[in-house]
C-alpha cells in the first residue's frame, strides 16, 4: 500500500495530461469533422475531390507516423517549414486524425437522411443552414452516437502514442517507475486507469443513447 501511494502522484500527473490531451482533441476534432464532412458533400467537385485525399491520406496513415511527420519533419517542408513544441504536436496530429474519422462518420449520418425531409423544410421556408440545424443534424446526432463513441473510447488509449515524443502522459510515467523500480505494478495501475476512463466515456454514452432513444 505504501508503494502505491508513492507511484500515486506522477501517475495522476500523467494522466492529467492524458485527459488534457483528450478533451482538446475532442474538442477542436468534432467541429472540423462536421465540417469536412459538410464539405465531403459540397457541389464544388474541386473541394470534394480535395476533402476526400486528405481524408484517404489521414486514415491510411498511422497516427504515429503523423505525430512523427508534424514533429519531426513539418519544419523541413518547404514553404510551411513551421517548428511545434511537443505538445502542440500532438494536438495538430490527433486533431487531424480523429476529424477525418469523424468526418466519414458523420457524412454517412447525414446521407442517411431520407431527401424528402430536405425538401419538406424548403416547402416551409428554411433556409439549408436552418434545415441542417433543425432538422437534419439532431437525426444525425442521434444516428451516429455508437460509432462516435467508439472513436472516441479508442482516442483515450491512443493517447498513449505521445510518448513518441517524450510527453509525460500516463503510460510514459508508469514505464519511468517500471524502469526505476522494476515493478510492473505501474503497469497494472496505469491500466485501471485507463479502464476507469473508458467506463465513464462508455455510461456518458449509453446516457446519451438512451436519451435521445426516449426522444424518437
Amino acid at each position: 500500500m505504501d508503494y502505491l501511494l508513492r507511484i500515486l502522484p506522477p501517475l495522476f500527473d500523467g494522466a492529467g495530461v492524458t485527459l488534457g490531451l483528450f478533451f482538446v482533441t475532442l474538442a477542436l476534432s468534432l467541429p472540423l469533422g462536421l465540417a469536412l464532412a459538410l464539405a465531403r458533400l459540397s457541389r464544388w467537385q474541386a473541394l470534394r475531390h480535395a476533402v476526400s485525399s486528405f481524408i484517404w491520406l489521414m486514415r491510411g496513415t498511422p497516427l504515429m507516423l503523423q505525430l512523427l511527420f508534424v514533429y519531426y519533419a513539418l519544419p523541413f517542408v518547404p514553404v510551411v517549414g513551421v517548428r511545434l513544441p511537443d505538445y502542440p504536436s500532438a494536438v495538430v496530429a490527433f486533431t487531424l486524425n480523429y476529424a477525418a474519422y469523424f468526418a466519414e462518420i458523420l457524412r454517412a449520418g447525414i446521407q442517411s437522411i431520407d431527401r424528402g425531409q430536405y425538401e419538406g423544410a424548403k416547402a416551409l421556408g428554411m433556409s439549408y443552414a436552418q434545415t441542417m440545424r433543425r432538422i437534419v443534424m439532431p437525426q444525425v446526432w442521434r444516428n451516429t452516437l455508437p460509432p462516435l463513441a467508439n472513436e472516441t473510447i479508442t482516442l483515450v488509449k491512443d493517447t498513449s502514442l505521445i510518448y513518441v515524443l517524450a510527453l509525460n502522459d500516463l503510460l510514459r510515467a508508469a514505464r519511468g517507475i517500471v524502469q526505476r523500480d522494476f515493478s510492473i505494478t505501474p503497469f497494472l495501475v496505469a491500466a485501471v486507469f485507463y479502464l476507469l476512463m473508458t467506463l465513464v466515456l462508455t455510461w456518458v454514452f449509453q446516457r446519451l443513447e438512451r436519451r435521445h432513444a426516449q426522444h424518437v
